[in-house]
């Protein structure tokens, strides 16, 4: 049987519309999300979850921000996708499914503004809307490893919808994707959400949430100096560089969670119990730490978890990717 590995829910988001409890579904590791758009403007009732996804992200225009809501655990399998029986596995096999309240389609988009309803046309979203997107992608890559990554293709609805725009895998085309796609990339399935959503976009914001450079991480070479004419003599003295701004503090990198569970006997236990020391949450510790993972680790790492909003609503003490980075950061 499948083991979740990870926080099984988004900090913040709201269980009023839980449904796994209606709707077990299959336990799986995740490493794809797939973005949808409900093509509607409030939450959809998703004919009581039959039809649900992992969350749905509802716009909150007064305050400009998107409240989610979780209908099930990260890793059991929603309801969203089209999965034929003895197909590709779509719904079972290791996605989360988001769900955007809006349209991606122009007509709709057209007959809400004539209309003068509130919603959002997601190939053309608010950078609100956009960043929180890409927060809860930034966090799907740091407690789940999903990759800020996905299809060059995001072809405009209605081209999107079938195969016309081209962008849709095969099958095993989707055997092999890990990160980010849209629901018109699935096999087996028709529909063309979420359109021409600005993906690029989605991606540059998740990598500076995790403060993580753009492609091959090197920097852009400084201008050079233009040589002086032949004949011509040089200064006497070289122009100053400009100052440098202090290199960012080293983080060391995650090992993964099979070295915080009982009994472990790890460097990287040690390694974290004295960071733990450092910042002040050594308080369970009898003679201090060891390499030994146990449940005084636990508890200080809880503690930790606990004092920092972006942890709070998985604080189960248990660290992992983005506890790891903000106590070490």
């Amino acid at each position: 049987m499948t083991t979740k590995t990870g926080p099984q829910r988004y900090p913040g988001a709201s269980r009023a519309n839980w449904y796994q409890d209606d709707y077990p579904g299959d336990p799986m590791q995740v490493n794809v999300v797939v973005l949808h758009t409900t093509e509607g403007r409030t939450l959809p009732t998703y004919g009581g979850g039959s039809m649900a996804p992992n969350l749905t992200a509802v716009p909150d225009f007064a305050a400009k921000k998107l409240k989610w809501f979780q209908h099930f655990d990260i890793e059991t399998s929603a309801r969203a996708l089209a999965n034929k029986r003895g197909g590709v596995e779509t719904n079972t096999l290791n996605v989360t499914q988001i769900e955007l309240v809006g349209t991606c389609d122009p007509k709709s988009h057209k007959k809400w503004v004539a209309a003068g309803q509130e919603h959002i046309f997601w190939p053309d979203a608010p950078e609100w809307a956009l960043r929180s997107v890409a927060r809860f992608l930034a966090w799907m890559h740091e407690e789940h490893g999903v990759a800020l990554a996905g299809p060059k293709s995001w072809p405009a609805y209605p081209t999107s919808y079938g195969t016309a725009g081209g962008q849709r895998l095969s099958f095993t085309e989707w055997a092999d994707f890990r990160g980010v796609c849209g629901h018109m990339h699935v096999p087996e399935n028709d529909h063309g959400d979420p359109g021409a959503i600005d993906f690029a976009t989605l991606v540059k914001y998740a990598k500076a949430e995790l403060d993580v450079d753009d492609e091959d991480n090197t920097p852009p070479k400084p201008p050079s100096t233009p040589k002086p004419p032949q004949g011509t003599h040089k200064p006497p003295h070289s122009t100053p560089k400009p100052p440098q701004s202090p290199p960012k503090p080293a983080v060391p990198a995650y090992p993964g969670r099979k070295y915080f569970k009982d009994g472990v006997v790890s460097e990287n236990v040690l390694k974290l119990g004295k960071q733990l020391v450092k910042r002040g949450f050594g308080d369970h510790y009898k003679v201090g730490p060891s390499r030994t993972w146990g449940e005084a680790d636990r508890l200080n790492v809880r503690d930790f978890q606990k004092s920092r909003p972006e942890l709070r609503g998985d604080a189960d003490g248990y660290p992992g990717p983005l506890t790891w980075r903000l106590l070490f950061s």
